[in-house]
């Protein structure tokens, strides 16, 4: 079955890999960033190069009608959306004196509004507003991105810390509501750094490489309902921290 998927936030490193993980399975896959030039590169590469289908959507995940109308335009090209990755994130790396109230609205924008907006438009979809798939089911896949802050607030960024927080209570009380029909949701702990595309680091084995990282998202939408994993920590086999 081929599913409809929405990367909301993508940029070169996991964001990326996610993508072309779900185009290599055949998915037809919506790529959601303000950066329009990159994803529309990124878009042309998982046409070309993968089993699926790929649509570049520039969106602005602070602003609540650029949401709605990208979702519109993934619905014209792709019909109603099976799965949505919240993987946007961003903050200011400062500290409560050094903050401000417009840096940390913007961290909660990101990551938490925007991820509430996107899921309020895809969970519409999944709950089966004209959703019928090709084997005639519905439900769907909703999984966030979340981080070592996301666990324990981190020093010197506090606004990235909320907001990561914040998804994750979002996607805990989402799992509770969404679970019983039919939709799995769950949360994502990268915790550690993850290698950087197109650079080379001193000790790549203290990074999460982007790919196996993507590998586990998939693994998350092919789980059987039986047993669905509500939070998958993630974190490289040798720590430093």
């Amino acid at each position: 079955m081929s599913r409809t998927v929405v990367v909301a936030g993508v940029g070169p490193g996991l964001g990326a890999s996610v993508a072309r993980r779900f185009a290599i399975e055949g998915c037809r896959v919506a790529l959601f960033a303000r950066s329009e030039s990159y994803i529309d590169e990124l878009a042309a590469e998982l046409d070309e190069d993968s089993a699926g289908e790929a649509l570049a959507v520039p969106t602005d995940l602070t602003d609540p009608d650029a949401i709605e109308s990208g979702f519109e335009a993934v619905r014209d090209a792709f019909g109603p959306v099976d799965v949505l990755v919240n993987h946007a994130s961003g903050g200011s790396w400062k500290g409560l004196t050094d903050l401000s109230q417009e840096e940390f609205d913007r961290a909660l924008d990101v990551g938490a509004r925007g991820a509430f907006l996107c899921s309020q438009e895809a969970v519409g979809d999944m709950l089966g507003n004209d959703n019928d798939n090709d084997d005639g089911d519905t439900g769907g896949t909703v999984i966030f991105t979340g981080a070592t802050s996301a666990i324990r607030g981190r020093d010197g960024a506090l606004a990235f810390s909320a907001a990561k927080f914040a998804a994750r209570g979002m996607a805990q009380s989402m799992a509770r509501e969404l679970g019983p029909k039919g939709i799995h949701v769950a949360h994502v702990v990268v915790d550690g750094g993850i290698s950087p595309p197109n650079r080379t680091v001193e000790n790549p084995e203290e990074y999460l490489d982007p790919d196996a990282i993507a590998d586990s998202y998939w693994h998350l939408v092919e789980q059987d309902e039986s047993a669905w994993t509500l939070e998958l920590d993630l974190r490289p086999h040798v720590e430093k921290f």
